[in-house]
């Protein structure tokens, strides 16, 4: 297997672990207490199922802060357990859409109960490589994205999908994290752990 093949496989088991068990030991921050400490309101996330917030794993609160209007078709990309694309639903309203794209089967199981619990009728999800989008040209209004470039090698295509589905005069909301200086080298990781 390649390089990129094990990364990639890597990073959906680790966030397949998160899904199936956001209580265990993980090589990231997971859930409420750490979607607190990035900025959610504590109210916000007791008006969400607990599916999308115990497995909640971004690196931002991207769906607080970004510019959502009422109707407005938003893509969460890489949404994981659903947390932002509920919130997003939420700030739309009922003439707005949100799509939910994971590669992860198991963050989408439990992205659906989140779903479901919450009653939201404008959230649909899909699995899907965030290189590959199963989403038309210029169909989207407003991406979300919440820490997935650092998780995915190929970032060229990604960023090309977006300028592709996102429509004219769009927005892309995006947040990484990122590094102000190269780390030690006894600090970095292995490749089987490059993304925690």
């Amino acid at each position: 297997m390649d390089t990129e093949r094990r990364l990639r496989a890597g990073v959906r088991e680790a966030y397949s672990a998160a899904a199936q068990d956001p209580r265990g030991e993980h090589a990231f921050p997971v859930g409420r207490e750490f979607a607190e400490s990035l900025g959610y309101a504590r109210s916000v996330l007791d008006g969400l199922p607990e599916p999308a917030v115990e497995a909640f794993a971004g690196v931002s609160n991207v769906s607080v802060w970004a510019a959502l209007t009422r109707g407005a078709t938003v893509l969460d990309l890489g949404c994981g357990a659903g947390l932002d694309s509920l919130i997003a639903a939420q700030r739309v309203g009922r003439t707005g859409r949100v799509v939910g794209i994971d590669f992860s089967a198991a963050m989408l199981v439990r992205a659906n109960s989140a779903v479901r619990a919450s009653g939201a009728r404008n959230v649909g999800l899909a699995r899907a490589a965030a290189e590959k989008l199963p989403l038309s040209d210029g169909s989207i209004d407003v991406a979300l994205v919440n820490g997935i470039f650092n998780l995915n090698p190929a970032r060229t295509e990604i960023f090309g999908e977006l300028a592709r589905v996102v429509s004219p005069g769009g927005v892309v909301c995006a947040a990484e994290l990122i590094l102000k200086e190269p780390l030690p080298q006894a600090a970095q990781v292995d490749e089987a752990s490059w993304f925690a």
